[in-house]
């Protein structure tokens, strides 16, 4: 909850940059100061009226004075940047130039043009480029800050426990429907042919490049696969070599500054790397991904091996925990009967630990967790039912064939320590960080300069202490 009450801060708090700057002149005054950030009235003002239409959009409003609230957000986001600047705290300037170029190319592609953007704004296209860098810094750095607090807070099974006999029943969620189910996935048989053809395009952008027919970032903004980094021409946030994937790190030491690797293969596809920069351990570069492609027959020939099974399955030839085994291509799930988990999912955030592995998917999590395919089969089925064969994606954006069978819908129901122990300890350790947060930002508070305009003074505030 923190961190959501947070991004509704931001994407509100950004909507309201810009046309708060332009309407400065008409309604400038400084409302409050929080260490050496001024809050300005247009800024509250415009906050307000963007928080007011997105609750109104979701069908709800509350009692409280919504100029008040977006005073305090705004001043907690204040408090957290400046402390954020004290602590040295680490943000993303990649990121936040992408952002900013994002946003300020939507912003162009509204108007139609950038004389006319700039018109709008009656100031150059290179200040509103510096205000959005700069609101979005501020942003980052704040977002940053309140992670790196709530982020030491722990829990441990007895407090969940406590926790779930504590709390109000009626504040206990209605769990939705749970998928549980289980798959047999098939990549095309001519892989090491598609590996190939993806290497070959490799080597002729590399070569282009080294001949100088096309520069590095060039080639990545049109042909890389890395949506993270092709619209920064290749490039990734300075990094050591052990945040990396092995192979990537092995081939990245041994370039030279401005040096370009042969064709390297990892686990998300295959990479040509250029070296940018070393201080110490840590390293500049870019990189151009891309991933195995197949033709319409390597695909189709799959999704009829596929269609053949089940047409088996169906009959009662073999079962589909057999037929996993035998055939599938997924070695997390085709040793426990293809019954789909989120081993994937922890494994590519490099954060797996037993205790977080389930089998229980809501419709929320597919488009998320899981591909939006595997949904679309899935609710056709009835229960013990096997799908047809359909192409899609793995998690990293690999073309394969698949089928599912619908094992099991758990309906709604109240959560339960026994049946829901990982949504409770979500619910549990957003509570601890919530109060944690609370008494960081109390203490922060007492300990940093801050002044509220008297004429603001008497709201509402959820945090007593702002007033002093």
């Amino acid at each position: 909850m923190v961190k959501k009450v947070f991004l509704l801060t931001v994407m509100l708090f950004a909507a309201a940059g810009l046309r708060a700057q332009k309407q400065q002149v008409m309604l400038d005054k400084v409302v409050a100061v929080v260490g050496s950030s001024s809050i300005l009235y247009s800024e509250v003002d415009e906050y307000a009226r963007n928080m007011v239409a997105q609750r109104l959009a979701e069908g709800y409003t509350t009692d409280r004075d919504p100029h008040n609230e977006a005073l305090e957000a705004l001043l907690t986001q204040k408090l957290l940047y400046n402390q954020a600047l004290i602590d040295s705290v680490d943000i993303s300037a990649a990121d936040i130039q992408t952002r900013v170029e994002e946003q300020l190319q939507n912003m162009i592609d509204e108007e139609g043009s950038i004389p006319k953007l700039e018109a709008k704004h009656h100031m150059p296209i290179f200040n509103l480029r510096e205000i959005l860098r700069q609101r979005y810094e501020e942003q980052a750095y704040a977002s940053s800050m309140q992670a790196e607090v709530v982020n030491k807070v722990t829990i441990i099974p007895g407090e969940v426990e406590r926790y779930y006999k504590h709390i109000d029943k009626d504040s206990l969620p209605l769990i939705a429907d749970q998928y549980v189910y289980a798959q047999i996935t098939r990549f095309p048989r001519t892989m090491t042919e598609a590996k190939q053809r993806t290497r070959e395009r490799l080597l002729d952008l590399r070569e282009r490049v080294i001949t100088g027919q096309a520069k590095f970032e060039n080639l990545a903004r049109m042909y890389s696969q890395a949506p993270g980094t092709a619209m920064r021409g290749g490039e990734m946030e300075p990094t050591p070599l052990a945040s990396l994937d092995q192979a990537f790190a092995d081939a990245l030491a041994e370039l030279k500054p401005g040096q370009i690797s042969e064709v390297v293969e990892t686990q998300y596809g295959f990479h040509i790397i250029q070296s940018l920069e070393k201080r110490g351990n840590i390293y500049r570069f870019r990189h151009i991904l891309l991933r195995p492609v197949y033709t319409t027959d390597e695909l189709s020939t799959e999704l009829n091996f596929l269609d053949s099974l089940v047409t088996e399955i169906r009959r009662d030839s073999i079962t589909f925990e057999q037929a996993a085994l035998r055939y599938s291509d997924d070695a997390s799930s085709k040793m426990n009967g293809g019954i789909v988990s989120n081993h994937d999912v922890l494994e590519r955030f490099n954060a797996f630990d037993a205790k977080l592995t389930v089998t229980k998917f809501l419709k929320e999590d597919f488009g998320r967790y899981k591909s939006l395919d595997d949904y679309n089969a899935l609710s056709r089925l009835h229960v013990g039912e096997i799908s047809d064969a359909y192409l899609t994606e793995d998690m990293m954006g690999n073309q394969m064939a698949k089928v599912v069978k619908l094992v099991q819908i758990i309906p709604t129901h109240v959560a339960s320590l026994n049946e829901d122990y990982l949504r409770l300890e979500e619910m549990a350790l957003t509570a601890k960080q919530e109060k944690a947060f609370r008494e960081w930002l109390t203490k922060k508070i007492d300990g940093m300069y801050v002044y509220i305009d008297p004429e603001f003074r008497g709201g509402a505030f959820e945090n007593k202490h702002w007033v002093k």
